[in-house]
């Protein structure tokens, strides 16, 4: 090799550290103080540190390195295509539609979440990149490069292919025997409480963030081990940070089929059909790791559970303060909560207290409902807001004196106002932007109404 082209690519390699800073870290425009890079420093350093083939010196202080330590790093070959996967977000995947505002708080919110989710489960993609380097001299040609593979098609690809037998067989020797299989007794376990053992599953809580809880939490997610027909739940790693993340906002449930099929995890003995629920963050997940169609699994799987969970749906529905109700339908725990129970039971479910009500469907879900007469108990109800779900309103509504916003946008079905909205005394917004410009108003409200265009009316 001529020592010209020698010196370019070592330069190349000392460099490439810098060159990613450069690209994803330095801020667009240097000159604004306001401007921002793709990612901090810190997420470069834990997307570089997630590919296995990265190179370091012997006792790198990963947490600990600086920018000036990180010249000392070859980045590794799958660097790239995790930069790729992290920066590119899908509407879709966050169950919007592809043509949404990308400067909407919607989109803003989802974001948001995914690359959250994305770094919380990035041990997961290294572990999938080990399996890839390992074993891709044995998938089929088109499969061998990583560039026509997502994070979730990768994933997708490993579960269902199959090594050639003599490959599984020589592995099988020579893979040293040093896990025993756990006895199991049931499926008790210390740190945990079985709630319930239905006609068809079992279902066991996960509360408090002690040792014996932590320990729990690896047993029944099977201490990571997928490929043994455990699970792949961030909580279930020995020793997992995620595990107090989750379990200091609230329990998790682990729901376990009673017929295991024959079908167990090589660690525990524990059924390969199992689920691991946490409400605080909307999270319902099977054994690898992907979110089920919970409302499907409720009311058709296992209704056994369906009233048991109610309370911890109903938790959701009210903001901290206590006087704000939120629901995004169907994406939210609490717009579940309604595909569940109904639009009846939200409303008895919801305290007096509350002083705002917001509902709105974003879904591609036909959602047209009445409301129910124990609106009314709301008495301190300062603004409603029902937007794409509302058929009716009830009589009941005169009884809310303190209402100052109706807000009933979108809302294509509803034909009339209830004639008691003239007893609310300090009522001033009335928005019925995108709703059936045939509505009819009772007479003695049309004659205070003062239309601002596009169905927005101030009362005098």
């Amino acid at each position: 090799m001529k020592i010209t082209s020698l010196l370019g690519k070592l330069i190349v390699e000392q460099s490439r550290f810098q060159v990613l800073y450069d690209k994803v870290v330095k801020p667009k425009d240097p000159k604004d103080p306001k401007s921002k890079g793709l990612m901090t420093f810190d997420i470069l350093k834990a997307l570089i540190f997630a590919d296995p083939t990265t190179k370091a010196p012997e006792n790198f202080d990963v947490e600990g390195a600086s920018i000036e330590d990180m010249d000392k790093v070859k980045a590794g070959k799958f660097v790239q295509w995790i930069l790729k996967n992290y920066l590119t977000f899908k509407p879709s995947e966050g169950g919007l539609p592809d043509d949404i505002d990308v400067k909407s708080k919607e989109y803003q919110n989802a974001k948001k979440e995914y690359l959250r989710l994305f770094m919380e489960d990035l041990f997961k993609v290294t572990d999938d990149l080990k399996k890839f380097e390992r074993f891709k001299q044995y998938f089929p040609e088109d499969k061998r490069d990583i560039n026509k593979f997502t994070v979730k098609s990768l994933f997708d690809f490993l579960e269902t292919f199959e090594l050639p037998e003599n490959v599984k067989k020589k592995l099988e020797k020579s893979q040293t025997k040093k896990e025993i299989r756990k006895e199991r007794k049931g499926y008790s376990h210390p740190g945990a409480e079985i709630m319930l053992v239905g006609d068809e599953y079992t279902l066991i809580k996960i509360e408090g963030t002690g040792e014996k809880q932590k320990e729990a939490a690896s047993w029944y997610g099977g201490y990571y081990d997928y490929d043994k027909g455990e699970s792949r739940w961030c909580t279930s790693p020995p020793n997992s940070s995620h595990f107090m993340h989750y379990a200091s906002k609230g329990p998790l449930y682990v729901i376990l089929a009673n017929d295991d099929k024959g079908k167990v995890g090589e660690r525990t003995g524990l059924p390969q059909e199992r689920y691991q629920f946490h409400f605080p963050d909307s999270q319902f997940m099977d054994r690898a790791d992907r979110q089920i169609n919970l409302v499907d699994f409720l009311n058709n799987k296992a209704p056994e559970l369906k009233e048991i969970f109610k309370p911890e749906f109903a938790k959701g529905l009210v903001t901290k303060g206590g006087n704000k109700v939120q629901i995004d339908y169907p994406n939210s725990a609490a717009g579940k909560f309604i595909a569940l129970y109904g639009f009846e039971d939200l409303f008895e479910s919801l305290p007096e207290t509350v002083e705002h009500i917001v509902i709105t469907v974003t879904g591609s879900d036909s959602v047209a409902f009445d409301v129910p007469e124990s609106l009314g108990r709301f008495t301190n109800l300062r603004a409603l807001l029902l937007q794409n779900c509302v058929k009716s309103l009830p009589e009941s509504i005169g009884k809310l004196k303190k209402l100052h916003i109706l807000s009933l946008p979108d809302n294509k079905q509803i034909e009339t106002l209830p004639v008691s909205i003239i007893d609310i005394p300090d009522l001033t917004f009335i928005n019925l932007k995108g709703s059936n410009p045939n509505l009819i108003m009772p007479p003695a409200l049309a004659e205070r109404a003062v239309d601002q265009q596009d169905q927005l009316y101030y009362l005098t």
